[in-house]
């Protein structure tokens, strides 16, 4: 790996790629390739693989986060806290942190649960959470599109 710093891709090359990879991973997964999923397979076998992929993107996008986080903390200095690009990413990394984290083990054990009318924080079961679920992605999507239309990124 460092040969390959050394040769000329640079951090300059790895923070693009590192971006690309989690930012492109978040709109491929939500815009283009959980759509097809429900498309063409059942409800259940859709939601299943869709589920995996998303938990992984989530390990993408903490691997990916943590790295362009400390990158930037790295090149800015201490002062990068204050900076729009540094709470952009803190809070992408955020909505990866929830979803994968808080939100997802409820939708795993509400999937679970014979009784789908199963009350939840919010006062509903499996299609709330989901939604809230949506909800974050969908703000987790709009500050990584701001995120990579900035010039200081």
């Amino acid at each position: 790996m460092l040969s390959i710093l050394d040769k000329g891709v640079g951090m300059d090359g790895l923070r693009a790629v590192t971006k690309t990879f989690w930012v492109g991973g978040i709109w491929i997964l939500g815009l283009l390739v959980t759509p097809v999923l429900f498309s063409v397979l059942d409800k259940v076998t859709a939601g299943m693989v869709a589920g995996k992929l998303f938990s992984h993107l989530a390990w993408v996008g903490l691997v990916c986060g943590v790295f362009l986080l400390a990158d930037y903390v790295w090149r800015i200095g201490a002062r990068g806290v204050k900076a729009g690009t540094f709470w952009l990413l803190f809070g992408m990394l955020l909505c990866t942190v929830i979803n994968h984290f808080a939100v997802s083990p409820i939708i795993a054990d509400l999937k679970l649960s014979v009784n789908q009318a199963a009350e939840g924080l919010f006062g509903g079961g499996f299609a709330t959470w989901h939604a809230i679920s949506s909800l974050i992605y969908l703000v987790q999507s709009l500050l990584a599109l701001v995120y990579v239309l900035r010039r200081d990124s």
